[in-house]
């Protein structure tokens, strides 16, 4: 039993291959330019985003006030699960070598950052954690105004980067987007259901 799932595993992941690496070199050598090289390496950086982070987390406490606090602990905890689960959980059961780990497929793209990290590839954790926090953003925040739309394009700017660098290919960023999206909307089902629907009516 356990070499067929072994078999199917590697079946599998042979049928992904061509098609990734393909999307891969077009994103990283075809589809780039100089003022992307510069740029989108910054997005993978934690000192790039957080100021809008933090710039969130203030008009959120300003606007709603205990229940901004509390929403900002709903926001926490689903970047603390999107990270826990897809670095702890689904990197350890399924390994996948990093395209900037695999001597073949290094061959064909370009490096663009210093940094290749040795831990699986899939699921891309910054592509869960940041499509979770978006996935939150959206259920809790929607009916604020349309800003909902910006989370969901600056996680896609983010997990971009990934591929654009070379450590993910873009089959670990679509289902790390999957599961933080799942996770985020567990999270906000739940926030709802116990805090409520933010208002801005005082």
């Amino acid at each position: 039993m356990h070499l067929l799932q072994t078999t199917a595993s590697a079946s599998f992941w042979q049928l992904i291959q061509p098609l990734d690496e393909w999307l891969l070199v077009k994103i990283n050598n075809e589809w780039s330019n100089s003022y992307f090289d510069l740029i989108l390496p910054y997005f993978r950086e934690t000192v790039f985003w957080f100021p809008l982070y933090l710039f969130v987390f203030i008009w959120v406490v300003l606007k709603f006030g205990i229940k901004g606090w509390w929403w900002i602990g709903g926001f926490l905890l689903t970047a603390a699960l999107c990270d826990l689960i897809s670095s702890q959980v689904v990197k350890i059961l399924i390994f996948r070598t990093r395209p900037c780990q695999d001597a073949e497929v290094g061959n064909m793209i370009r490096f663009i950052i210093n940094y290749c990290p040795k831990s699986s590839s899939f699921t891309s954790s910054h592509a869960t954690t940041h499509f979770g926090q978006a996935m939150f953003y959206f259920l809790t925040l929607r009916h604020i105004g349309k800003w909902w739309m910006l989370a969901f394009g600056w996680a896609f700017a983010i997990v971009y980067t990934q591929i654009y660098v070379g450590v993910h290919y873009p089959f670990d960023v679509l289902c790390g987007a999957f599961l933080g999206c799942l996770i985020g909307w567990v999270t906000g089902k739940l926030f709802l259901k116990q805090i409520g629907m933010l208002s801005l009516d005082k």
